[in-house]
C-alpha cells in the first residue's frame, strides 16, 4: 500500500487556495478532501491567514472555514526548539522560520509555498531541511511521480 504524504501549507499557499478555485493549491485541497494526502498548517499560519482575510477580504472567512473542514487540514503541534533554532538560522523572517520549523517538527513530506524571497530562492535552506520545498505545481508534480504512478 502506498503511504499517504503529509503536506504542509504555508500562509501564502493557503491564501492562494482561497482566492482561486482553479489553482494548484485548490487541487491539493481537493486531494486532502479525497484523503489522498494529509494536509497540515501551524496555528501561526491560521492566525496569519485570518488576519490577512479580515484586512483584505472579510467575506472570505467563511470560505476559509469551509476549505479547512472539507480538506481535513490538521493543525501541527508547536515546533521543537531545536528545529526552530535551525530554521531561524536559515530563514531571516521569524514568522516564516516558525512555519518551516512547524513543518519540520511535524515530519512533513513536502512544504508548499509561493514565497520566493524566504523559501523558493533560498538554496541554503533547501539543501539543509529534510523535505522538498516548492510551489503548489511543484508539489503536484512530486505527488504524481511518487504516489500516483506507484499506485498503478
Amino acid at each position: 500500500m502506498t503511504p499517504i504524504p503529509d503536506i504542509f501549507l504555508d500562509t501564502s499557499a493557503l491564501f492562494a487556495g482561497i482566492w482561486s478555485a482553479v489553482s494548484g493549491v485548490r487541487m491539493l485541497l481537493k486531494l486532502g478532501e479525497a484523503r489522498a494526502v494529509k494536509l497540515h498548517v501551524s496555528s501561526q499560519v491560521l492566525t496569519e491567514i485570518e488576519a490577512v482575510l479580515r484586512r483584505k477580504s472579510p467575506e472570505s472567512l467563511g470560505s476559509l472555514a469551509l476549505l479547512l473542514d472539507r480538506s481535513r487540514i490538521k493543525i501541527t503541534p508547536e515546533s521543537s526548539p531545536v528545529h526552530l533554532r535551525q530554521c531561524e538560522s536559515l530563514v531571516d523572517y521569524a514568522p516564516d522560520a516558525q512555519g518551516l520549523a512547524a513543518a519540520w517538527t511535524a515530519v512533513a513530506d513536502y512544504f508548499v509555498t509561493l514565497d520566493r524571497k524566504h523559501f523558493l530562492n533560498n538554496q541554503v535552506m533547501q539543501a539543509t531541511i529534510p523535505f522538498p520545498v516548492g510551489t503548489p505545481g511543484d508539489c503536484l508534480t512530486w505527488y504524481r511521480k511518487g504516489f500516483v504512478s506507484s499506485a498503478n
